[in-house]
């Protein structure tokens, strides 16, 4: 066993134990099934056709352990119906003592590549969010394990409350989105082959969550493009168009 493969078997051991003892008040507990016509990670088009993403999360206060998966629908990138991708996270996210307006987030992703060639690898990330106009936030993710190199995600947004409502508990919204992503030298060497730092890549999103009570149903629709000429050329699709809808319950 690698020493990042036992650290996430201690890691998820030591939530589940505390988690455990915790008023069942107090735990959050989550559900999602997110269907899309491709599957893209930060500008790469991974899996070129339809992918099925289940997810469970469960959260004690600002503490949250969830796992995702990506299944390959179509046979594009692996066997048809198996998973590709399954990614372990520990997150704990709050806003800074006193104030209300500046949040913050730290965490560590375990990602595995079953069925595949890559290798597995994990990633630790601290990011800081502003309670302002376009919720401008910026996110520092590390891979200290296979690509020992940085990304850095800068990201805006925008939410038009209740588009529509019909009964209490039932309404929509509509959520937009911006980000930009850079990467550091080894990160791109490591991802690409280009031993230089350098804008990756920038996606747009749209988004219309409908919500019944517990229940969200949520339409998206997004598009990215690499940005940096030598990444482009390493990348066999530089530009994705892709939507879907996904479902999430909470407990």
């Amino acid at each position: 066993m690698s020493k990042s493969k036992a650290a996430w078997c201690a890691a998820t051991l030591i939530l589940g134990l505390h988690t455990a003892g915790f008023a069942e008040g107090d735990v959050t507990v989550g559900v999602g099934a997110d269907l899309f016509s491709k599957y893209v990670w930060r500008g790469q088009n991974l899996v070129d056709d339809w992918v099925f993403q289940p997810s469970v999360s469960a959260g004690y206060k600002g503490l949250t352990g969830s796992i995702w998966g990506n299944l390959d629908l179509t046979g594009d990138f692996v066997d048809d119906g198996e998973f590709n991708e399954v990614d372990y996270a520990i997150d704990y996210s709050n806003d800074f003592p006193g104030q209300e307006t500046l949040g913050y987030s730290v965490g560590v992703i375990y990602y595995d590549f079953p069925n595949t060639p890559w290798e597995a690898t994990s990633e630790f990330y601290g990011g800081l969010s502003v309670d302002a106009p376009l919720r401008p936030a910026v996110k520092w993710f590390y891979d200290f394990d296979e690509a020992d190199g940085s990304y850095l995600l800068f990201s805006i947004g925008h939410t038009v409350e209740k588009i529509a409502s019909w009964r209490e508990g039932r309404s929509c919204v509509l959520v937009l989105s911006a980000s930009l992503g850079y990467g550091t030298d080894n990160y791109d060497e490591f991802y690409f082959g280009v031993d230089d730092a350098a804008l990756n890549d920038v996606t747009l999103s749209a988004g219309v969550p409908f919500t019944f009570g517990s229940l969200t149903v949520k339409p998206s629709v997004a598009y990215s493009m690499m940005i940096d000429d030598d990444i482009r050329r390493a990348t066999g699709e530089s530009d994705s168009l892709w939507a879907g809808v996904g479902l999430s319950y909470s407990f």
